[in-house]
């Protein structure tokens, strides 16, 4: 077992909770499906305190194996290269802590959103399965200021869980919240949980190819 990310392990249960999803179908209620599209299945559940929604995504890569996939995730020189959503994204390192800098492309007339972030990933071994898991979560440091006319996202957690799906490929699961702030319009939130979520693990499938020929 290994950690890679700034702070020592202390999530130790949202990791095994994420490893826990990959062995379900789909969540329980109050857990709705909103859209099953490629191959992926995405739930969503109201937030009552901010009225927005948060998302469970189950889906596969077929010909990715887990190792790859994590490692192609965790690679923020490389998704520069096939995210066409991203902006500007790097890590530094403040404090002794590795922080993540992320801006997001917003389509005209909407302001584009950036994200203050750590994040860890640690291989497990649950019962003889090995999964890779991605624990993501905002913060907010002084050396990274809100910057004019882009709008900070100060609400965001993300896990992910990757293993083999028995064959060549991956299973994976994605839990996801955001609060993205501003006036969003409704089309862009439902496309985004329809249809943007899909289309980046294909996106993702064909860089694991990439990502797998330049090795």
């Amino acid at each position: 077992m290994y950690v890679c990310g700034g702070r020592c392990c202390c999530y130790f249960e949202q990791f095994l909770a994420a490893c826990s999803e990959l062995g379900q179908t789909a969540p329980g209620p109050p857990w709705q499906l909103l859209v099953e599209s490629m191959g992926v299945s995405i739930y969503r559940l109201h937030d009552e305190q901010s009225g927005l929604y948060e998302y469970k995504i189950f889906g596969g890569l077929a010909d990715c194996p887990p190792k790859l996939c994590a490692e192609v995730y965790m690679d923020l020189e490389f998704r520069k290269q096939w995210d066409q959503y991203v902006k500007e994204l790097y890590e530094k390192t403040y404090d002794g802590e590795k922080i993540i800098y992320w801006e997001v492309k917003y389509p005209f007339p909407l302001s584009n959103r950036d994200y203050v972030y750590i994040r860890e990933c640690q291989e497990m071994d649950v019962d003889g399965r090995k999964i890779w898991v991605v624990l993501a979560q905002s913060v907010s440091v002084p050396q990274c200021p809100e910057k004019p006319g882009i709008i900070r996202v100060k609400s965001y957690k993300q896990s992910l869980a990757i293993e083999s799906d028995g064959k060549t490929g991956s299973k994976v699961y994605m839990y996801y919240f955001d609060n993205p702030g501003g006036m969003i319009p409704s089309w862009l939130v439902n496309w985004a949980a329809k249809s943007g979520v899909p289309a980046f693990l294909k996106d993702m499938q064909k860089a694991c190819c990439d990502y797998s020929k330049r090795a």
